[in-house]
């Protein structure tokens, strides 16, 4: 499958590995950042939810 046909989530991905990749951030700063990020979506999600 080529990245041009890959769904978005999967393309978003891709450009976030490369863009940590890019600037050398070590693996643990990446995965303590991403927990954060999580729970800052998730929060998202549930207040859209919510509001529906």
């Amino acid at each position: 499958m080529s990245l041009e046909n890959a769904p978005d989530d999967v393309k978003l991905a891709v450009d976030l590995i490369m863009l940590l990749e890019e600037h050398a951030i070590p693996p643990e700063t990446v995965l303590k950042a991403l927990a954060i990020v999580r729970r800052d979506f998730e929060k998202k999600v549930a207040a859209n939810s919510a509001a529906e």
